[in-house]
């Protein structure tokens, strides 16, 4: 039961976690080097400096934050300075009771967790800092959560925490990372202890730019020429919707999983579809219901033209549309209106038609499935094509 049936698609499965950091971040160097600008007083001046991350999810803002702090860290090193680094979960921890704790433990683990108030805790992180003579970033992730619960002011007594310096030195710096823009969530005392120009924006990640990021943890978590070329293209292609890269490293995983499952060996497209298709499988139904009788029998010639395939060209889909119309005693109808039924499925976001690109001779438009696998749409167009049956 726990044995994979053939060989494992996988060689490190850890690197897929949400919680693994890349050695480098693809394509979040802008941000990075902001970064480096804002906080390099920290270690070059003694001073402190609070920064907001801001970003939807899966832009790379809390990973790109870990990543920063790790080489923040090696770079006070190698400048014989003294920083660490702390990253609270604020919608874990939405208590300023509890993110002071958790920040307190990290200097000792087993502090208790009753029994001292806020500003007992802060005197006790200060000798902590300043027995280590210690500066400190703290990284608030999802801070809006906290913000919207608790309110501004651990955020104003953490960033006015340097104000007794200990040798001209700062101890504390504050990095908050949110979704929404946390600035309008300040009260005014907060809101002076933070520059408006200190703000790092991620905007989402476009299908090109996620398809080097699947193809770096592809090189990182999987075997040799254990993924199909165009399953990556394609993961790229179903995650390029949300921009989300936490969305394509989780396709990623399962179609792995999935591959596994089956014993091939080989991660292909069809493992691909059938991973989005399970995380969203109800949006997938939801998209077929209310399909016209032409609609179907389009979708059901796709489906089984591109069974095993990324992509197909419209003449091809076109081609597959009038053998099914044939089986089902319909005229087609005319490639103007077929292109039209593209247009539709495309807009209901059941295909995605594009112009092709590498691969492909000539300037064409292909299609693709996003959201179902192949085999599995055409099952479900015959069910709906054939409702007695």
């Amino acid at each position: 039961m726990w044995e994979t049936p053939g060989k494992s698609v996988f060689k490190d499965q850890r690197v897929l976690s949400f919680d693994y950091v890349p050695p480098k971040l693809v394509h979040r160097d802008t941000q990075m080097k902001k970064l480096v600008m804002l906080y390099k007083p920290v270690v070059e001046s003694n001073m402190s400096q609070n920064v907001v991350l801001t970003g939807s999810v899966g832009t790379g803002k809390t990973a790109t934050a870990k990543r920063f702090c790790m080489d923040m860290v090696g770079y006070a090193e190698k400048k014989q300075k003294a920083v660490d680094w702390v990253l609270v979960n604020c919608r874990q921890r939405n208590s300023e009771s509890s993110v002071v704790l958790q920040i307190v433990n990290h200097f000792q683990p087993n502090f208790p967790d009753r029994g001292f108030s806020i500003t007992e805790m802060l005197r006790i992180l200060r000798k902590d800092l300043e027995k280590r003579k210690l500066h400190l970033l703290v990284v608030l992730d999802e801070a809006d959560m906290l913000l919207k619960k608790a309110g501004s002011d651990i955020i104003y007594k953490l960033t006015r925490f340097g104000e007794e310096k200990l040798d001209g030195r700062e101890l504390v710096s504050l990095m908050l990372i949110s979704q929404k823009n946390v600035y309008d969530m300040l009260d005014p005392a907060s809101t002076s202890t933070f520059k408006r120009t200190n703000i790092v924006e991620f905007g989402k990640y476009p299908p090109e730019e996620l398809r080097d990021i699947v193809a770096q943890r592809t090189q990182l978590a999987l075997k040799d020429d254990a993924i199909d070329p165009d399953s990556i293209d394609l993961i790229a292609e179903v995650s390029s919707e949300f921009g989300d890269a936490r969305f394509a490293i989780e396709i990623l995983e399962k179609a792995g999983m999935l591959a596994d499952e089956e014993g091939a060996g080989r991660i292909t497209v069809e493992h691909v579809r059938a991973a989005k298709a399970e995380a969203y499988s109800s949006v997938t139904e939801s998209k077929l219901v209310g399909l016209e009788l032409h609609q179907k029998l389009a979708l059901l010639g796709i489906a089984r033209a591109i069974r095993g395939k990324a992509y197909i060209t419209t003449g091809g889909a076109e081609s597959a549309y009038k053998v099914a119309c044939e089986e089902y005693g319909e005229k087609p109808r005319a490639h103007t209106a077929f292109w039209g039924l593209m247009k539709d499925l495309d807009m209901l976001g059941v295909v995605s038609a594009k112009k092709s690109g590498v691969g492909i001779s000539g300037k064409t438009t292909v299609i693709t499935l996003l959201d179902i696998p192949a085999k599995v749409l055409e099952d479900k167009m015959r069910q709906m094509l054939n409702p007695g049956r």
